[in-house]
């Protein structure tokens, strides 16, 4: 079956579908998949799991009812994500997760950095006996305990093919384990206006503007969570802020000198609007700062992903906007560093591996300003690139739904 006719089938297969889940009392409902996820608001990709998730199953999973069992949706989070999704319940407050664990028939913990939610897992696992599954997290070096509760789950599903393989090394053994993307390719939300009016604001015009996101190696979170300073991992940040931002520097002045797009600095968490300013607008030439702007909130999802739409690409050292451009068809380039996770591979595992960049190689780092401009001079073909990612992207996770169909349908309700 080629590429088109799978989707097709795979669209008109949950449009159409009209599975029936037998009762115990004679009656029938739609199953409920209660997702654990929604995992922190000050960052904006964070933020995006949970829609993403929640968007893909609704386009293409329609038969199921979906609980959301949150761990943060506050600072205006709820409120998006009620707009978008209206008939959404969400899980708040302990009466409402005892209810969840006995009305609800499968868990999927959604995407993330790890099993992030592992003792609220355990607890499904350990009090309902009913199935659960995991959509594309990353993972590394775990424990015992957590080795045997993936093991135990229907499917898990790892965003990047290097977590697939620690997987495997470190005995894990659930019946199902593929590369599965992040939830967050899926996001839809939009603000326009909210975005437009920045735009407008700022001589920003659609199509002629580069997006660029700056990133320490640890985040500051003792800044912007009210966690207890660590002195370590700031003197981590010191020491290499200079030789990570310096590249993004190199390729915003080419970007300005040598085409006629401007730059947007903007954040991908509530640090970063700082990091920004220090690092990237600050020690530019003041020809340069001319068509560079920086922005000096921290935004939403939808207000970020109506801005990202509008442009003609972003490049930085962040992950999850790249994820959502992505997803939207917006070419995006990724800086990754030691620091992080292996999340960063998955740009390889989708076919952006040209636009994947290690920053503690040279090699690599010099490569950044000629691809970014390459986003503006080879427009057409960075856009067939992102087109064949985002497609490949598609294909997989309809493919991994079916893994959950598959489970569902096994359920006695």
């Amino acid at each position: 079956m080629d590429r088109r006719t799978f989707l097709q089938a795979a669209v008109t297969a949950a449009a159409s579908s009209a599975s029936v889940w037998a009762h115990p009392g004679g009656t029938s409902r739609k199953p409920r998949v209660l997702l654990r996820s929604s995992w922190q608001t000050v960052n904006i990709g964070d933020i995006a799991h949970t829609p993403g998730v929640l968007a893909l199953l609704e386009k293409s999973f329609p038969e199921a009812e979906v609980w959301l069992w949150p761990s943060d949706i506050r600072n205006g989070v709820e409120e998006l994500l009620r707009a978008r999704f209206p008939k959404l319940k969400i899980v708040q407050g302990q009466e409402a997760i005892r209810e969840a664990l006995a009305e609800c028939d499968f868990l999927l913990h959604g995407s993330g950095p790890s099993l992030v939610a592992q003792k609220d897992v355990a607890r499904w696992h350990a009090e309902t006996g009913k199935p659960f599954g995991v959509w594309g997290i990353t993972l590394g070096e775990v424990a015992q305990s957590v080795r045997d509760l993936l093991s135990a789950a229907d499917f898990v599903f790892f965003r990047d093919t290097v977590s697939l393989a620690t997987a495997k090394q470190q005995g894990i053994a659930s019946p199902v384990m593929k590369f599965g993307p992040d939830g967050a390719f899926n996001v839809d939300l939009t603000n326009d206006e909210a975005a437009e009016k920045f735009l407008a604001e700022h001589e920003l015009v659609a199509g002629q503007f580069l997006c660029c996101i700056p990133r320490l190696r640890y985040t500051p979170y003792w800044k912007i969570k009210g966690r207890e300073f660590d002195a370590a991992k700031h003197a981590r940040n010191e020491e290499l802020r200079e030789h990570d931002h310096a590249p993004l520097r190199e390729a915003i002045v080419a970007v300005v000198r040598q085409t006629a797009h401007k730059v947007l600095l903007c954040p991908e968490d509530a640090s970063q609007m700082e990091v920004g300013r220090q690092n990237l607008y600050d020690p530019l030439p003041e020809d340069v700062k001319e068509r560079v702007v920086w922005r000096e909130n921290y935004w939403l999802t939808d207000e970020a992903l109506s801005t990202y739409r509008r442009s003609a690409g972003l490049f930085g050292l962040e992950m999850h906007s790249p994820i959502m451009c992505v997803g939207n068809g917006i070419p995006a380039l990724v800086g990754r560093f030691a620091e992080q996770t292996s999340k960063g591979f998955m740009w390889r595992d989708i076919g952006l591996g040209n636009w994947l960049f290690d920053l503690d190689i040279a090699k690599e780092r010099d490569a950044i300003q000629p691809a970014v401009l390459s986003l503006v001079r080879e427009r057409e073909q960075a856009l067939k690139q992102v087109e064949q990612a985002r497609s490949f992207v598609r294909e997989t996770q309809l493919r991994n739904l079916e893994t959950l169909r598959d489970s569902l349908s096994r359920i006695q309700i």
